[in-house]
């Protein structure tokens, strides 16, 4: 996956390249990529959409660093075996409460009791998730009465609820592209269910404590007058320095694992890569 910014995506001469103001082109090889993030301040012609879309490369319109998703393209690159994939473990009820319990394993590094019902498991979940809240406001000397906002009434929540709801706006961004750069549905949940960003909210969840919500506490107790516009610009630099987006994709894969089912071959006719990667000429020291 590579970040596109400041420039027109075209296709000139045969080429797929971005074009920045001053008219210089840098060649993008469309077909060796999954996915495309467009960031602010870039334009696409309709010649560049066609040709991504008949190789299999994703095109995302994202903010900086993905902390929103604005609109996508066709997911996984004309092929459904992944969607099949994670259907397949969602369905079915003894996979599904598998990939529960890595995620849980995921989430606070300890292997749950192979007696617990789904029930059981969010409601252990919860409980500690209300306690790391607790922990984290304590910490930042903030007087914390719970997880508790109305998106009819802004306003009325206190900074620290204002600024964990848009901390977590950010991460969904970036792990819903993420999820649909690899070719799976956002609305195809485990612990979550029935919405259309459940998946998102599960994998989302795996990261959340890590990175954004430290966050959000640390801008909420210096109570600056934009706080939500300074956690939004808080996100975009931890995803850069945790490199997030990369970090992702693997973990989905691992989590999924977890639910015993292995991955339906590739439907016939689906579409190949493009450009497939040949071996590199001479050994790893002669390579740029």
């Amino acid at each position: 996956m590579v970040f596109l910014e400041k420039g027109e995506l075209d296709v000139i001469d045969g080429a797929f390249v971005l074009v920045d103001k001053n008219g210089v082109r840098t060649q993008i090889p469309v077909g060796g990529i999954a996915c495309i993030m467009l960031e602010p301040g870039t334009r696409v012609s309709h010649a560049a959409v066609a040709l991504a879309s008949r190789v299999g490369c994703l095109l995302l319109w994202v903010g900086e660093a993905g902390v929103r998703l604005y609109a996508s393209g066709q997911p996984g690159g004309a092929r459904a075996d992944r969607l099949l994939y994670q259907a397949s473990l969602a369905l079915d009820p003894e996979a599904r409460l598998r990939v529960m319990r890595k995620m849980y394993e995921y989430r606070f590094n300890e292997t749950p009791d192979n007696a617990l019902s789904p029930e059981q498991l969010r409601g252990i979940e919860g409980a500690r998730v209300k306690k790391l809240y607790q922990l984290l406001a304590a910490r930042h000397g903030l007087n914390w009465k719970g997880r508790a906002y109305d998106p009819n009434e802004w306003d009325c929540a206190d900074v620290s609820n204002r600024c964990i709801s848009a901390a977590t706006s950010c991460l969904y961004g970036v792990c819903e592209a993420a999820i649909l750069a690899a070719g799976y549905c956002p609305s195809l949940g485990f612990i979550h269910w029935g919405k259309p960003l459940s998946f998102v909210y599960d994998i989302a969840d795996l990261f959340k404590f890590e990175t954004v919500v430290p966050l959000a506490f640390r801008v909420a107790a210096s109570n600056p007058p934009d706080a939500e516009g300074v956690v939004r610009r808080g996100c975009r630099d931890v995803f850069r320095q945790y490199k997030l987006l990369k970090r992702i994709i693997p973990t989905i894969e691992d989590i999924l694992s977890a639910g015993g089912l292995s991955m339906p071959d590739s439907p016939t006719g689906s579409l190949p890569v493009a450009l497939p990667e040949e071996g590199g000429l001479g050994d790893a020291g002669h390579r740029c």
